[in-house]
């Protein structure tokens, strides 16, 4: 799924239109537009801090909408940082590694 069309699915599910969106979130009608159809220039794209006024008001996860958009989560950036060798063995795993790893883990807690 992409940022805007996530975007999309959660304003409509708080049956919001694009201007009441717009509105509380104090940008034009057209960036929200723009937004949903992906139809932004890089330099048009959607700040952290921006991304995190919009989960704010859509109820939203916003290491969801991070990601979605690009965009690393603090926390997770900052442990990237920390251990870089840890997250280049999980990049490299298949689908199948990475759901043992999982339910490794699941079993533990």
């Amino acid at each position: 799924m992409q940022f805007g069309e996530r975007v999309r699915e959660l304003r409509e599910a708080r049956k919001l239109t694009q201007k009441a969106l717009a509105d509380r979130l104090g940008v034009s009608v057209s960036y929200i537009s723009k937004v949903e159809n992906e139809k932004l220039h890089f330099g048009d794209y959607p700040s952290e801090k921006f991304i995190h006024k919009l989960a704010s008001e859509l109820e939203a996860d916003e290491d969801e909408l991070l990601l979605l958009s690009d965009r690393v989560p603090p926390a997770l950036r900052q442990r990237i940082c920390e251990r870089p060798d840890v997250f280049r063995v999980v990049a490299e795993m298949n689908e199948r590694e990475m759901d043992q790893l999982v339910e490794r883990f699941r079993r533990k807690s």
